[in-house]
């Protein structure tokens, strides 16, 4: 960004948009936090602006700005930009709040509400036919592709996230809140990681290996899962599963009626109220930074 710019910041939420004054080398992420807070006129007036509430825009991207290994790179991403350049947009909702209906006002440039791109080709002109077409012409319109409406770019990214990231939302499930849930229908069942049942409460502190789902997984009972503004009840298994506090397996797609879009893997509806649900995609690395997929 240039010196002689104002260092502004543009701002969406889902319902308003609005910018704040912002030094990329004087400011912190919780000054950044605070800033949006105090911001008036907005649905985060008077409450606190937390970690898991807001990302940014940023070569066509969503990242997440939740801690300061977040907000290194972000300040790193705004020094990098020319004066002809888009700075990064931010883009901050409360997801414990439900998103606003279809049919009440939506900001257009929160990312969850921006329409995918369309590439608008000029209608053929009609050809003027003699009697005696020849064989040649019929032929190669015959032999003509059919046209693909589906911007390279968009083939791209859908083509590495369905290699390299999960779909995951936020939820709760019993009496925790602000949960973080892998959807995958390769799994037949709702589960919860033996870490998050100890921690929460889902059984017992002094549970032994060999019981709880060492040899086999092990029903712990029905437990009611929100995720949106719906709330349904599963039974839940425990399982080793190191990397997700909570699976959303098919017993959860079905009795919601999950339906994604083939093109936006990130574009979630759950047929059964026919909310649109707040999904993210998730790459995750191990210490190597290599991927790890989660089969």
């Amino acid at each position: 960004m240039a010196s002689s710019e104002l260092p502004v910041i543009n701002v969406h939420t889902p319902t308003s948009s609005f910018s704040i004054i912002f030094s990329n080398t004087e400011d912190t992420l919780h000054i950044l936090f605070d800033k949006i807070s105090k911001k008036a006129h907005t649905e985060f007036r008077d409450r606190r602006v937390k970690p898991g509430w807001v990302k940014y825009s940023w070569n066509g991207s969503t990242w997440n700005l939740d801690d300061d290994s977040d907000f290194i790179i972000f300040i790193w991403r705004q020094k990098s930009v020319s004066g002809s350049e888009a700075a990064p947009t931010l883009h901050v909702r409360n997801p414990e709040e439900p998103l606003p209906a279809s049919t009440d006002y939506r900001n257009p440039s929160f990312h969850l509400f921006i329409s995918p791109p369309s590439s608008s080709s000029p209608s053929p002109r009609p050809h003027s036919r003699a009697d005696g077409s020849s064989q040649h012409s019929k032929k190669t319109r015959k032999s003509k592709k059919p046209t693909d409406d589906i911007p390279a770019f968009k083939k791209e990214f859908e083509r590495y996230h369905n290699e390299h990231g999960v779909r995951t939302v936020m939820g709760s499930i019993g009496p925790v809140n602000n949960v973080r849930m892998l959807l995958k229908n390769g799994y037949r069942h709702v589960y919860i990681s033996r870490k998050f049942a100890l921690k929460h409460g889902f059984i017992p502190l002094d549970a032994s290996p060999g019981h709880y789902g060492y040899e086999g997984l092990v029903n712990i009972g029905n437990w009611p899962v929100t995720v949106g503004r719906t709330r349904t009840t599963h039974t839940v298994y425990l399982s080793e599963e190191s990397h997700f506090d909570v699976v959303l397996g098919r017993s959860f797609w079905e009795k919601r009626q999950v339906k994604f879009d083939p093109v936006d893997p990130t574009d979630i509806v759950c047929m059964d109220t026919g909310e649109k649900i707040d999904c993210e995609l998730v790459i995750l690395k191990d210490g190597k930074g290599q991927i790890v997929t989660v089969t």
